[in-house]
């Protein structure tokens, strides 16, 4: 993966945070955090329709709280730092991890 495209899977993932922290229900998760005066701006720019603008908004600190953020190898080995002995399944997105190396990431993480 380029640099170029490392850094269109952060703003996507970015986008899709901002997303999730533009709904009312969300803001608790925010203020837990100290980012819940984010959630109004976030709301009314979805009201107008400015999904681009408001991915701009997440900065690296919030997208690392609620993402895993690492080239393909470098994944598996932070999810199980991160979250070994608190979860019992998780979810993962790996469209942003080339098609090849998927199988491979799921059986580490599966090991």
């Amino acid at each position: 993966q380029t640099e170029e495209q490392f850094a269109e899977s952060k703003q996507a993932i970015k986008q899709r945070i901002a997303f999730y922290a533009s709904t009312p229900a969300y803001r608790r998760v925010l203020d837990t955090h100290g980012w819940g005066s984010l959630q109004p701006e976030l709301n009314l720019m979805s009201k107008q329709g400015k999904w681009v603008e408001m991915g701009e908004l997440i900065e690296d600190d919030i997208l690392n709280t609620f993402a895993v953020v690492g080239e393909p190898q470098e994944i598996v080995p932070m999810i199980k730092q991160r979250y070994t002995g608190l979860v019992d399944r998780i979810t993962i997105n790996f469209s942003y991890a080339p098609v090849a190396e998927r199988p491979a990431l799921i059986r580490e993480l599966a090991s």
